[in-house]
């Protein structure tokens, strides 16, 4: 008797939970040789605007966490990435036609990308706080403090590396984030999202989307619940689409224009990325007698 495959449906991850594009909408999801793989969910405006509610719904929670609970959750995620690293692995190989040793090394630098960013949790705020003199009785401090809500756009290529790269320093400080995946090799960002998904970390932290960036662009922009947006697309009209529409609402923009090579290299775990996406908060208190 001969038995039928089960095909594996990829779906968005919103809120902690992998639901269908509200539109019903798909695309295929190919290799780099045309072969049709997969299919993938087409998120709309609709889907946008629900991670972005997700993603709000979560922030207060994981702002309030303590820095050191956020870098365990963080390892932790790193541990489970560890664990799916084979898959992971034949996952890049099926969809970019990349060697397994490449595939491998990228796949190596995502778990010490992610163990790095959680180490720097409890200290970003020992490192770039202040204590500031002041010429009266009293302490002056100044801390870092989460932004809010962060658009992540991941290039297409390496379709893991530079997500995990780009997420990482939002999340670490206490943001909530909406990713939206490689348009070209969306599969092995919705595995880390199974892998996200298993963690600790609380639903709505990362929501994770699938499908063409133009459809979102113009939509996150213009969200006024999107407090800052980074693009790791490294394209030019993405970028000048993007920085058209924050100038309406005066929403942070940051723009990470890395090459293959680059995103496995030192400067994309740069801890001052971290600051782009917090806000510095400056508090005084008398001093005792």
């Amino acid at each position: 008797m001969t038995r039928l495959n089960v095909r594996k449906t990829y779906k968005l991850y919103i809120a902690g939970k992998f639901v269908r594009s509200e539109s019903g909408r798909h695309l295929p999801a190919r290799s780099a040789a045309g072969a049709h793989l997969e299919n993938v969910c087409h998120a709309s405006r609709k889907d946008l605007r629900d991670a972005v509610v997700a993603a709000r719904a979560a922030f207060d929670g994981w702002a309030k966490r303590t820095a050191y609970l956020r870098g365990q959750i963080l390892y932790r995620a790193a541990e489970m990435l560890q664990h799916r690293a084979a898959e992971l692995i034949r996952e890049i190989v099926r969809s970019t036609d990349s060697s397994a040793n490449l595939a491998r090394r990228e796949v190596s630098s995502a778990i010490d990308r992610l163990v790095y960013f959680a180490g720097w949790t409890d200290k970003c705020s020992q490192v770039f706080g202040t204590v500031n003199p002041v010429a009266s009785a009293h302490f002056n401090f100044t801390m870092p403090e989460p932004t809010g809500v962060v658009v992540v756009l991941a290039p297409d290529e390496p379709p893991l590396l530079p997500l995990i790269s780009l997420a990482a320093p939002v999340i670490l400080s206490g943001n909530t984030t909406v990713v939206v995946a490689s348009e070209r090799y969306p599969l092995p960002a919705l595995i880390f999202s199974e892998i996200l998904a298993t963690s600790d970390l609380p639903g709505g932290v990362v929501n994770v989307l699938t499908g063409k960036r133009a459809d979102l662009l113009s939509h996150a922009a213009s969200h006024m619940d999107v407090n800052a947006i980074v693009d790791g697309a490294g394209l030019g009209e993405v970028s000048a689409k993007l920085q058209a529409g924050v100038a309406f609402n005066l929403k942070r923009y940051f723009k990470r224009s890395l090459s293959r090579e680059e995103w496995s290299r030192p400067k994309a775990e740069d801890p001052y990325w971290i600051l782009d996406t917090v806000e510095f908060k400056t508090a005084w208190h008398p001093i005792g007698l």
